[in-house]
């Protein structure tokens, strides 16, 4: 190999190395937290068109989905906050750790949430932490907002993830 092709091979090793490092943050549950719950959403990501620094954009405005067990049974809901509540009556909301691409194109960002203090109340009391994972669809497009006369629209895009509730211990 050339001095040249050894440099270039280099750099892009190096490039590669540091998108990796970079790329996707980690949805990781701390070290001693167990599951306790695991449903999958089903539902919508609902987005307006506002005007931002950058111009037009779809920014989310709530997510609207349905909490299934293994089974398929409705079991609750998930909402704005973002918030989860079950059918009896357990309810948690969540602050954003950490966030990295979803493994599918055009599918919403894979999460690390922490239990918002003092939230959460009945059968998901214990819930210190909630993790969003294998997403399918539910980004938002880019068409129609790219206008001012476009302000305020809204976007209802499906999607499924599987949210799994963890305690810290």
């Amino acid at each position: 190999m050339s001095a040249r092709a050894w440099g270039w091979a280099v750099a892009l090793f190096a490039t590669i190395s540091l998108f990796a490092q970079q790329g996707a943050a980690s949805i990781d549950v701390p070290e001693g937290a167990r599951p306790i719950l695991e449903v999958k959403g089903d539902g919508f990501q609902i987005y307006s068109c506002n005007a931002t620094d950058q111009g037009m954009k779809w920014i989310l405005k709530a997510p609207e989905a349905k909490l299934l067990d293994a089974s398929g049974n409705l079991i609750g809901s998930h909402f704005a906050g973002p918030s989860w509540k079950l059918a009896d009556g357990g309810e948690v909301q969540g602050e954003l750790i950490a966030s990295r691409p979803a493994t599918e194109p055009d599918s919403v960002a894979w999460l690390l949430l922490r239990a918002k203090p003092g939230t959460a109340t009945g059968s998901l009391a214990s819930v210190a932490f909630i993790r969003r994972t294998g997403t399918h669809g539910g980004a938002a497009g880019t068409a129609g907002c790219q206008a001012a006369a476009d302000a305020g629209k809204s976007e209802r895009v499906l999607y499924t993830a599987t949210y799994t509730f963890y305690s810290a211990q």
